[in-house]
């Protein structure tokens, strides 16, 4: 593998994560109950008797009840899949809210790969392997990996929360009452955009992201982003909701993702801690070289 191969390898699972787009599948695992009105099934057509709830509403209960943080951290072992090439690797990931994220990837004996460094305007990478590193922006990761990627959103998507959705005279959030699922549905389409979405209808050109939520604790169960104008999408099912070392958190990430290229991620947190603050910084040797990836 040279040196550039080795290099992309660990930016796609950093980036992976960032790479917007989805369409959707089902999941109807029942998790903890913190919050919600009761699910009454009607026996007499087999659908779930939710109430209509408004986008505003349903907002605000995610907000209420997704997983806050100032500072986190976190290990989990790593199952990736690109291009029908399998990778197997632990990670930990240390957090300050919107602030910056490092991510240390080792390899299951314990031999430390790559060190990345991500804020909300820089990201730098030092690869221990081939003893090089990488520096620079969003700007550079977007244009060479033809993405449009974000601190927040992997922030967000790392734990199964929501990030901010635009809200603007053409694109405001829309609440969907899937009955037949029994879940709620948070969309920044119209109704008819989605149904036209689920339906597999080709003519819809504008991106789109869909919250999937349980109707119990309005957890999120399901992160859908889909650009059918470019044919990207990406989907990030939450499983395993566990209270554990007082987090109470999806503790299994299963992110599918379809753009030039095509990659499954499969995150197993082994543990989560929240509020200790860490030291998030990133020192390169002075014998490194630096890495020159060339853009797509």
């Amino acid at each position: 593998m040279t040196k550039q191969a080795s290099a992309i390898k660990y930016f796609s699972f950093a980036f992976l994560l960032l790479c917007l787009f989805s369409v959707s599948c089902k999941h109807k695992k029942k998790i903890q109950r913190t919050q919600g009105e009761p699910i009454v099934l009607d026996t007499l057509v087999g659908r779930c008797r939710l109430d209509f709830k408004s986008a505003k509403t349903l907002s605000r209960h995610v907000k209420e009840n997704e997983f806050s943080f100032t500072w986190v951290t976190a290990k989990a072992n790593v199952e990736t899949l690109i291009d029908g090439k399998e990778e197997s690797f632990d990670i930990k990931v240390n957090i300050r809210k919107d602030s910056a994220m490092l991510i240390t990837i080792q390899y299951l004996l314990g031999l430390q790969v790559a060190k990345v460094l991500i804020t909300k305007d820089s990201v730098k990478m030092v690869n221990y392997i081939q003893k090089n590193y990488f520096k620079g922006d969003f700007n550079y990761i977007n244009d060479m990996l033809n993405a449009d990627l974000d601190f927040n959103v992997l922030q967000a998507v790392l734990f199964g929360n929501s990030a901010e959705f635009y809200e603007d005279d053409d694109l405001k959030l829309k609440p969907v009452t899937d009955r037949q699922n029994c879940h709620y549905l948070l969309s920044t389409e119209r109704k008819r955009r989605l149904k036209r979405l689920q339906q597999g209808d080709n003519g819809l050109k504008k991106a789109l992201q869909i919250l999937t939520l349980n109707p119990d604790n309005y957890k999120i169960i399901k992160n859908e982003f889909s650009d059918p104008a470019t044919n990207r999408t990406f989907i990030a099912n939450y499983k395993n909701f566990t209270q554990k070392d007082s987090v109470y958190a999806p503790y299994h990430v299963d992110i599918d993702i379809v753009a030039e290229k095509k990659a499954n991620v499969k995150i197993d947190y082994v543990r989560i801690e929240k509020n200790t603050p860490q030291k998030l910084s990133l020192n390169i040797p002075s014998k490194y070289e630096p890495l020159q990836i060339q853009k797509k």
